[in-house]
């Protein structure tokens, strides 16, 4: 079988490398990929937006199934359309993808149909948002209700903090994504990331993940698309991904099926483990990243034919299997990031760091140019170990790092804390 995967990032490059595994596949292509991915499937010029260019590339091809990556592409329909060319894909339809690409539908529907959630407000109007914001007092979360790159949540410590929030997000300060802005009760406990497949019919538990969200040591800072992840998250016990399931996962994907928005894909949730259990903090309609990285290492399984039985409602029949094993992920970043960087540095020894064979290197911002690899992006490398504990995995993951020459960049130097304090 032909198999496009369609995106760029780091948790490309990951599915990249676990679907290449598979005896099933017989030529991979991605779209537009990057400098890691060129060494394991085709890359091609294919522009994601342009559905006739996509379904034409298929149909020349004789792609057997799309993957695509990342949110935007389905936010946009690429599967809607793809579904309707009668090519396999493995993604939401555009109705289903407003789990991600709207804060305020997902917590519409947790309210309905009651899935524990935060207390939260929807406004279209900074002054509405305030006096909201008045009313509740802080500490207070302010979300731009659109795709925002994962960085479009405030969490306010005080009134005029939340006030300048909603201000800048309807200011244009994360473009079209803060034209509605959410405002959430501010929750305690420990974050986690669960990841579900679902069919229409079918649930099938994967596995958990935390991240490192903001930019700086011991988790301060702004918030940046992902400064590293270990899978499995601690907090996870048997019982509360038991509890996921039965209170949140599962009411979600019958919600969407009572809506008439079917959901087929990956269900990634982001959760907070509260003293009363779990809460919904916000969906994603694809995997993390960089907790896709992390996954990937641990899964033992195929995962080619889990992709396939969720496009064609089949799940029923699979099951997943994963290593006990801890995988911990480093994100390699530009200086600057998540503000502004420069780009066209060059990385070198990267084939050294990864020649443990417990260590995968996963590029992200990254293009080959006369043998060298070249920074492009914000968050350009995830250094990714695996190994029988946390602590193990995090001192091999940072071994990795520091074989790495790349005085551009820069890393946290702290990931898997929560997970190491814990044991």
């Amino acid at each position: 079988m032909n198999i496009l995967l369609i995106g760029s990032g780091g948790r490309e490059h990951a599915l990249a490398w676990k679907i290449g595994q598979s005896p099933l596949v017989e030529t991979l292509f991605c779209a537009p990929g990057n400098g890691g991915i060129e060494t394991i499937a085709s890359c091609v010029d294919l522009d994601a937006t342009d559905h006739d260019a996509v379904i034409d590339f298929c149909r020349k091809q004789k792609v057997g199934l799309v993957v695509v990556g990342p949110e935007a592409p389905l936010v946009d329909g690429i599967a809607d359309a793809l579904n309707a060319a009668g090519i396999p894909v493995f993604g939401p339809s555009a109705a289903a993808a407003q789990l991600e690409g709207s804060k305020g539908f997902t917590k519409d529907m947790c309210a309905r149909y009651n899935i524990p959630t935060a207390a939260y407000g929807r406004f279209s109007d900074p002054d509405s948002a305030k006096q909201y914001i008045a009313e509740c007092g802080t500490p207070i979360v302010v979300k731009a209700d659109g795709l925002a790159a994962g960085k479009g949540v405030i969490i306010a410590a005080t009134i005029p903090e939340a006030n300048d929030a909603v201000d800048m997000m309807f200011d244009g300060g994360f473009g079209e994504a803060g034209g509605e802005v959410v405002v959430e009760e501010f929750m305690v406990g420990e974050e986690a990331s669960f990841f579900a497949l679902a069919d229409g019919k079918t649930t099938l538990p994967l596995a958990t993940a935390q991240d490192h969200k903001a930019v700086g040591e011991g988790d301060t800072g702004p918030n940046t698309g992902g400064m590293g992840a270990y899978s499995p998250a601690p907090v996870m016990t048997e019982q509360m991904v038991d509890r996921v399931m039965a209170e949140i996962i599962e009411p979600t994907a019958a919600a969407m099926a009572d809506m008439g928005c079917t959901y087929k894909g990956v269900l990634f949730a982001g959760l907070m483990i509260t003293d009363t259990g779990p809460k919904l903090i916000e969906y994603n309609c694809r995997f993390g990243d960089p907790e896709c990285q992390v996954l990937m290492m641990r899964m033992t399984c195929d995962i080619v034919p889990l992709l396939m039985a969720t496009a064609d409602g089949s799940l029923a029949a699979q099951t997943a299997s994963w290593t006990e094993d801890t995988a911990l992920a480093v994100v390699l970043a530009a200086k600057g990031y998540p503000g502004s960087y420069s780009k066209g540095s060059v990385i070198k020894n990267t084939d050294i760091a990864a020649s443990d064979e417990n260590v995968e290197i996963f590029h992200a911002g990254t293009k080959r140019e006369n043998g060298n690899i070249i920074a492009v992006g914000g968050r350009v490398l995830n250094v990714t170990a695996q190994a029988p504990s946390v602590v193990e995995a995090k001192n091999l993951a940072y071994s990795a790092v520091s074989k790495i020459e790349w005085p551009d960049g820069f890393c946290r130097s702290d990931i898997g804390w929560r997970a190491i304090n814990r044991s």
